[in-house]
C-alpha cells in the first residue's frame, strides 16, 4: 500500500467548519445532500448496494450524515429505517429540524457520534453506508473494523470516498489541497480494497470514478463563480476568495488525475 502523507485536522477542526460558513458554502455548491452527484448518485449507490426495491424491512447506518439528505431521500423512496451519525451537534439539529413532519420521519434517527466508535450494538444493521464524508475520519482501519461491528453476516457495507488518484502529487499540493478540505487523511481505490478484504468482507464492487469527479468539479466552480456576490455579502469577499483558489486547486488536480473518487460494496459473510 502506497503511504500518503497524514494531517494533524481532528474532529474539532471538522465540525468547526460544517458548524460555520463552510457547511453552508458545501450546500450551496451540491446541495444538500452534500456528495458529487446528489439524489443520482445515492439512487446508484443504493442500486448496487441492493436497497432499491421499495418497502424492503432492513435498517441502515449512514456514517458522517450531515444535514440528513441521503437519509431522507432513501427513507422516502424506499421506506428502509435510517440511523443518521454524525460528530457535528449543529448538522445532527438541522437534519433533524430538515425531517420534523415528513411522512417519513418515524423511519430516521439521528445521532450524534464517531464512525470511530459507532455508538450502537453490534450486528444492529443491515447496510452500512457512506457518501463523499470518510475522508474526514483519520483512522480508517478502525473505521472499517467499526463497520464490520455493527453490521449483521450477510450484511452490505456501501460507500463512496474522495482519494488520491494514480498520478502523483508533491508534498506543496497535497498540504494545499488536505488543509483546504480539512482533510486528516485520504485513501486510494486500492488502499480501501485492502483495508475492506483485512476485515473480513468479500468484496463485490469497485469503481474508478474519478472522470466524473473531474466533471463536477467543473460544475462546482461555474456554481461557485456565479454566486460570488451573494457569497461575499453573506460571508465576505476574503472568505471567497479562499473557496475560489480552494476549488480551482482541486479542480486542476481532478483533471490532472491527482485527487479522484471511488465507490466500494462489500459484503459481510
Amino acid at each position: 500500500m502506497v503511504e500518503h502523507k497524514r494531517y494533524n485536522f481532528s474532529v474539532n477542526d471538522v465540525s468547526e467548519v460544517y458548524a460555520g460558513p463552510g457547511g453552508k458554502l458545501w450546500e450551496l455548491l451540491m446541495g444538500e445532500q452534500i456528495h458529487v452527484g446528489g439524489p443520482e448518485q445515492t439512487d446508484l449507490l443504493a442500486k448496487k448496494a441492493g436497497i432499491d426495491k421499495v418497502g424492503q424491512n432492513l435498517t441502515l447506518l449512514d456514517i458522517c450524515s450531515a444535514l440528513g439528505g441521503p437519509a431522507r431521500h432513501l427513507a422516502e423512496k424506499y421506506g428502509i429505517n435510517v440511523v443518521g451519525l454524525d460528530i457535528t451537534p449543529e448538522m445532527v439539529l438541522e437534519a433533524e429540524k430538515r425531517t420534523e413532519g415528513k411522512p417519513y420521519e418515524g423511519k430516521i434517527e439521528y445521532r450524534i457520534g464517531s464512525g470511530l466508535d459507532i455508538p450502537a450494538h453490534q450486528n444492529s444493521f443491515e447496510v452500512v453506508w457512506g457518501q463523499d464524508a470518510w475522508c474526514y475520519i483519520r483512522d480508517k482501519v478502525r473505521l472499517i473494523e467499526e463497520t464490520w461491528r455493527v453490521l449483521k453476516p450477510g450484511g452490505v457495507l456501501a460507500f463512496t470516498d474522495w482519494i488520491w488518484g494514480s498520478v502523483g502529487v508533491s508534498e506543496e499540493e497535497s498540504d494545499f489541497l488536505m488543509e483546504f478540505m480539512v482533510f486528516p487523511d485520504l485513501q486510494t481505490l486500492a488502499g480501501y480494497v485492502e483495508l475492506i478484504k483485512a476485515t473480513g468482507y468479500e468484496l463485490v464492487e469497485k469503481e474508478d470514478l474519478q472522470e466524473d469527479f473531474a466533471k463536477h468539479m467543473d460544475i462546482y466552480i461555474d456554481i461557485l463563480q456565479k454566486a460570488k456576490p451573494d457569497i461575499e455579502a453573506g460571508f465576505g469577499a476574503e472568505l471567497y476568495a479562499s473557496a475560489e483558489e480552494g476549488v480551482l486547486a482541486w479542480q486542476k488536480a481532478a483533471h490532472e488525475k491527482k485527487v479522484g473518487r471511488g465507490l466500494w460494496i462489500a459484503k459481510k459473510p
